[in-house]
């Protein structure tokens, strides 16, 4: 049985944590900071989001190694 190819883009989105959940980046919080309210910016504070449950199987297609 050949390995199987680990999705790039999902591999720099996600992250596996020790409980088996995903771990994501939330958006709104890579550039144009200036001209975004503090509500805003505190709102996508950074790396804090775990993955929907309805997307997990997709995404463990994506890595199935778990990186």
């Amino acid at each position: 049985m050949p390995k199987l190819k680990t999705n790039k883009a999902a591999k720099k989105r996600y992250t596996q944590t020790a409980s088996g959940k995903f771990k994501r980046t939330k958006a709104n919080r890579r550039h144009l900071l200036a001209n975004k309210t503090n509500r805003q910016k505190k709102s996508g504070s950074i790396m804090n989001a775990y993955a929907d449950k309805t997307c997990e199987a997709a995404i463990k297609k994506m890595l199935p190694y778990g990186n």
